[in-house]
This record gives structure tokens, sequence and C-alpha cells, in this order.
């Protein structure tokens, strides 16, 4: 099998990430013959993917109605020989689409979709969904499947897989105290941290009025955000406001994420539309506690009193009465980090996923030979 993984997206987040760990999931255990990346050339995906020198193809990208692109891409498929593409983001999606009608593309398509979004009533963007070369959708969460549920007409399609952690980066990483040396944190505080984009179903205005509260109770704690986006000057200007700026670290976009993890006391997640919460499984590969909201996808992969806490969405009180009582109590914080380990390893490893993937991609190819 030969597999095109296409994408349009040039930020870098989670979604961006499983395309890395897919592809390498896929080369390490020999599942597929060939593999290629399809993105934009100033993308952060085509540094990653070449830096780590994966097959990646670097394309000019203007618009999702582009019809050079669309033609572009029928002979990209024709020229590396592949079985089928899996899109990775919408714009790729709607040029897969454009591609397929316009210019004959043949081979199956596969969507994989990990946001909690409705597709809306714009009638092209129901059917590029409902478009018949269409095979897979492939789910990272149930509730990724619900949202998408009145939209899709055939349900069969849609498919949950679930997320997936690259644990060989995270396993071996041990808390050294160099967070605490680099933000000259004293030694016997703890840190409570968060690591996402600045967008709004993030929502770090509830993280920022979670510490506020715990400022106030008095906990010994400095708080880091690790991330970058469009409402981080928007979320310092809140935090300055607040008069916390010398409780709250914002620590920007970090490539050492498997480092800081383990630097963390509790990781502290308050998103209200999450589709799964991949880094609340790598914060369990570090055997970091966490509380995160109970929203979206999240309860699929953190279960309350088991693994972690849940906390009521964009309830400051409720996740600071959490992470107080967590924070103080190492018998929870047992439990919760060797049941989080133990459940990431069983669902989660990139030959777990990747095994899922490789089903639903045979399964594709096979329904296409039927058709």
């Amino acid at each position: 099998m030969r597999v095109i993984h296409f994408t349009t997206s040039k930020v870098w987040r989670g979604h961006e990430q499983m395309i890395v760990d897919i592809y390498e999931s896929f080369r390490d255990n020999k599942f597929v013959q060939n593999q290629l990346i399809i993105c934009t050339g100033d993308s952060q995906i085509f540094r990653v993917a070449t830096e780590r020198k994966l097959q990646v193809q670097a394309i000019d990208f203007k618009s999702e109605y582009d019809l050079k692109l669309a033609k572009k891409l029928k002979k990209n498929v024709a020229e590396f020989g592949a079985d089928l593409i899996i899109m990775h983001n919408s714009k790729a999606h709607t040029i897969s689409v454009l591609s397929s009608v316009f210019f004959g593309l043949k081979v199956p398509l596969i969507l994989c979709r990990t946001l909690i979004k409705d597709i809306g009533t714009n009638f092209f963007r129901k059917y590029k969904y409902n478009y018949n070369g269409i095979k897979k959708i492939i789910c990272v969460s149930d509730s990724v499947v619900e949202i998408l549920k009145p939209s899709i007409k055939n349900h069969d399609s849609m498919t949950v897989i679930g997320s997936v952690v690259d644990t060989e980066r995270f396993l071996n990483n041990k808390k050294n105290g160099f967070l605490h040396k680099e933000f000259n944190i004293p030694l016997d505080y703890k840190i409570i941290g968060n690591i996402s984009a600045f967008c709004k179903v993030k929502d770090h205005y509830t993280w920022v009025n979670t510490v506020e509260e715990l400022y106030k109770r008095g906990l010994k704690a400095k708080y880091i955000l690790i991330g970058e986006g469009s409402l981080e000057a928007e979320i310092k200007n809140y935090v300055k406001s607040k008069g916390l700026e010398n409780e709250i670290i914002f620590a920007g976009f970090r490539n050492d994420i498997n480092k800081c993890l383990p630097e963390f006391d509790l990781f502290l997640f308050t998103s209200y539309a999450e589709a799964t919460g991949g880094v609340i499984l790598e914060s369990y590969a570090c055997k970091v506690p966490v509380v995160a909201s109970k929203a979206g996808g999240i309860p699929t992969v953190l279960i309350h009193n088991e693994t972690g806490l849940l906390a009521e969405a964009g309830n400051s009180i409720d996740f600071a009465n959490k992470v107080e009582l967590l924070i103080n109590d190492t018998v929870m914080q047992d439990k919760f980090t060797n049941n989080g380990f133990d459940f990431l390893m069983a669902t989660s490893t990139r030959l777990i996923i990747g095994t899922k993937f490789l089903d639903v991609l045979n399964e594709a190819i096979n329904t296409n030979l039927i058709y």
C-alpha cells in the first residue's frame, strides 16, 4: 500500500503531530510500502517532516478552491502511485474532492477528523462530507462522531480511532528541576502547567481564574502556560488585569514538551470543546496528575476518580477545588498516574493506533474495489 497524507495546515498542534506519529508508525511497523506527506512549504509540518527525514512534498497553496492545485494533486497521486489519500484538514478535503469531481482522481479518500465542530448548513460543505469518493471518516472520539451525525448520511462511514502518543519521546524523561531553574521558581513551589494553543476553545480565561482562586487560597505554586496563538496577547492582558504577572509564566512555543511535562506537579486543562485531549495522554506517559474539563471527548480518556479528576467546564471554583484536593494528596496522585499510564499503554501507543488506522485503510481499499 502507498499512502499520501495531505494537509494545508501551517500551524503545529495535535493533529499535525498525529500525522507524524501515524507516518512513523506505518514506517516502523512496516504497515505500508511507501508514504508521502503533501503540505505547504512554509508550514511547521514541512519543517518537522524534513528534519525527521520523512518523505514530504511542498505545494503552493493559495485557496481551497484552487482548481490548478486540484489538478496538480491528481498528477502527484499518479506519479507517486498512491492507493489512497488521507485528508487531514478541511482545505485539503475540499481540494481532494475538487480533484476527484473535475479531474477524475480515482483513489479512495479518507477523511481524518479531530475537531468538535458541526458542518453547518452550507451546501458545498455538506456535499463534500457526503461525497461518495470518501470511503471512511476517521474520528478521534465519539464526540466527533456525534457532532457529525446530523450532517452525514452514511453513519457507517465513520469510525473512531482515538488519539496517539509517541510514548518513546516521553517515557524516559524524568523530573530534574530545569523549569524551576529556567524561570527562577523556588524549589519548594509546585508547578501547575498547561500546554495548548491560545485559542477560544482552550478557555484560558477559566485557567487564569482558577489560578487567581488558588493564589487567594495561598497554594504554594507557580503556573506555566506553554503555547502560542491568536489570543495570547489578550490572555496576557487578562493576567495583568488580575495582578497575576508574577504568578503565571508565559513560556511560549517549545520544542521540548517531552522534557517540560515531567516538570509539572499537576496538569490543568480547562478546554471546553476538546475532541480527546492528546496532551492528557502525554501527561499519563510522564506520570503527571491531571485535572481537566468534563467536556467534549475528554471523559473518554480521563476517567473521573480513576485516572484523574474532572471539573465542570468554565467553573474556576470547581477547578480550584479539584486542584487543591489532588495536589495535596500523594496517595490519590499515585493511583491516578499509575492508572493513567496503564490506560495509555493499552489504548494509545503508536502501534495500537497505527494498527487501527491500517485496518480502516484496508477496508476502504476493499470497499473501493467492490464498487
